[in-house]
């Protein structure tokens, strides 16, 4: 590190003011500060900090995210050769799901990485580090088959219209993942639900056995006959047990499949302090209670039939209790206000999968309309803290 460093002071001279590169000091500035520890100390307010910027802060994010990915990368070779009625070894089915998840990684790093770099140019401030964790959000909660094109499209509109527009990173009122997904939902259905969406480039250039579906398990809830619950069945027909579900071994997007991964980042999140525990438990309380509700209900709905504990290893729920509704930029800040959060959306995100199965991945919706009221949840819990000191006051007096 020492030899790095050492590189680094050498040619820093050259990205300051008067150097022959001072126009990319935001872009040297950015790696820099990627790589080592600021030593810049403040002149006025607050001057102890600890090590833990905001670089290190979004790494930590990244590293929970970590298991997520591994698994996603698995699963997808996993689903590949078993749409093909093939069992391959592990480093085999990992290489394959590899190669075909990494792209992704690379087109949603690269557009919105240069987006942020330009508009950095341009004001004249440093690289934001938020798009750190943003980068990898993405190509988790896409399917495999989605083109790299429409990738690069929903990154940069995200980023310019969600993020940049608002002021950068802080700023934003919507969570950037979110507004990518819901883009390339919106404007590209075909290629974001259905029951080939998932398997169609997986098993490119070969032949699928005949009868062969590859319908997720939340399609083949919102698709199953009226007053019967749904049955979980694989490709084959065979049917889906609830192991296997928690464990991810089921179509779905490229991260949200394995709760168990997911659970493991949320434990990192927590033990370092980045994410919120309060908005997890909240989440998965809030979503629980409304499966039971509506379960108990009984509608013809067959979503309303399936047990309450399924609704939440089923689906982006998970994914979007641990990584998407933690956000702290968009999600409620107050303690209070984070149970309360965090249960809405929750509850909102059941709401709409059931009552409404053209929508059954609720929780995209769900956390995105919650981030609307998240300033609202605030102001009414600081408010109420208000009133009730000034009647403590008067009580003492």
């Amino acid at each position: 590190m020492k030899a790095l460093r050492k590189i680094i002071d050498n040619i820093k001279p050259q990205f300051e003011k008067g150097g022959k590169f001072e126009k990319l000091h935001s872009v040297f500035d950015g790696f820099e500060t990627f790589l080592f520890v600021p030593d810049k100390t403040s002149k006025s307010g607050v001057h102890i900090h600890d090590q833990n910027d905001m670089k290190r802060t979004m790494i930590t994010v990244v590293i929970a995210l970590i298991p997520a990915l591994l698994f996603g990368m698995f699963n997808v070779g996993y689903q590949h050769f078993h749409a093909l009625g093939e069992t391959k070894e592990f480093f085999e089915t990992f290489w394959y799901g590899l190669i075909r998840v990494l792209p992704i990684v690379i087109v949603s790093y690269v557009v919105g990485l240069g987006i942020e770099f330009v508009f950095a140019q341009i004001k004249g401030h440093e690289i934001q580090e938020g798009f750190l964790v943003t980068g990898m959000l993405i190509p988790l909660i896409v399917p495999i088959d989605v083109p790299l094109w429409m990738v690069g499209v929903a990154t940069a509109f995200a980023v310019i219209f969600a993020k940049e527009a608002f002021g950068g990173t802080g700023m934003n009122v919507f969570n950037v993942a979110l507004i990518t997904r819901a883009f390339l939902f919106f404007a590209y259905p075909i290629y974001m639900s259905g029951d080939s969406v998932w398997i169609r480039g997986i098993a490119k250039g070969a032949a699928l056995p005949d009868g062969f579906s590859g319908a997720t398990a939340l399609s083949q809830a919102a698709l199953a006959h009226s007053g019967e619950a749904a049955k979980i069945v694989d490709g084959f027909g065979n049917p889906v047990s609830l192991w296997d579900m928690f464990a991810g071994f089921i179509p779905g997007s490229i991260g949200e499949t394995s709760t168990i991964a997911i659970l493991i980042g949320a434990a990192i999140l927590i033990i370092t302090g980045v994410g919120s525990w309060k908005v997890i438990v909240s989440t998965f309380a809030g979503g629980y209670l409304m499966a039971l509700l509506l379960h108990v209900a009984t509608g013809d709905n067959a979503f309303m039939l399936m047990p309450p504990h399924y609704q939440l290893v089923l689906g982006g729920f998970a994914f979007g209790a641990v990584f998407m509704a933690t956000d702290p930029v968009t999600g409620s800040r107050t303690e209070t206000g984070k149970w309360i959060y965090g249960f809405l959306i929750g509850a909102l995100a059941i709401l709409i999968r059931i009552v409404n199965p053209a929508y059954p991945e609720g929780v995209m919706l769900a956390i995105l309309i919650m981030n609307i009221f998240a300033p609202l949840i605030d102001h009414a819990v600081v408010h109420q803290n208000i009133k009730r000191r000034l009647k403590r006051v008067k009580a003492n007096a």
